[in-house]
């Protein structure tokens, strides 16, 4: 996507309108124009990054702050009962809009949200070892050859 046609690039840019909640160096947080409840945020980095594998450093530092201080106002302000922090990549993940956001959902007793619907379970636990040393492995590679920004 383009930064002329992303739509958190044109709200930074104060070409379309948002409620901006909070700037901060590296971020913007706004409310969420389809909430999943009154109240929802969105924390985007102010420079067009598609991903979280994307962000450099300093970036991720000023959107974590900015969670943080946005989470803190919406629970003081709309008293939930808790609330969710997420991000989505990729399209299988349910991303639909790429650049980059974190969302704050408040949540509610019995407001039908469920984020865990389907579970799978490891057949054995030499066959969650087997995930694990991939895993492990990977950041073994990546760790020491400094790819830790890969894009997905």
């Amino acid at each position: 996507m383009h930064r002329e046609s992303c739509p958190f690039c044109r709200i930074i840019e104060g070409y379309a309108d948002a409620e901006i909640l909070f700037e901060g160096p590296d971020s913007v947080a706004f409310l969420d124009i389809n909430p999943i409840n009154f109240g929802h945020a969105l924390v985007v980095s102010r420079e067009h990054y598609s991903n979280f594998l994307e962000l450099p450093d300093m970036v991720l530092n000023d959107l974590t702050n900015t969670l943080r201080i946005v989470s803190r106002a919406i629970i003081d302000s709309v008293r939930p009962a808790g609330f969710n922090i997420f991000n989505n990549n990729g399209l299988a993940a349910g991303q639909s809009v790429f650049h980059f956001h974190f969302h704050i959902a408040p949540r509610y007793d019995g407001d039908g949200l469920k984020i865990r619907p389907h579970v799978k379970v490891y057949e054995s636990p030499e066959h969650m070892a087997e995930y694990a040393k991939k895993i492990r492995d990977k950041i073994k590679v990546n760790y020491k050859s400094g790819e830790q920004n890969e894009s997905l």
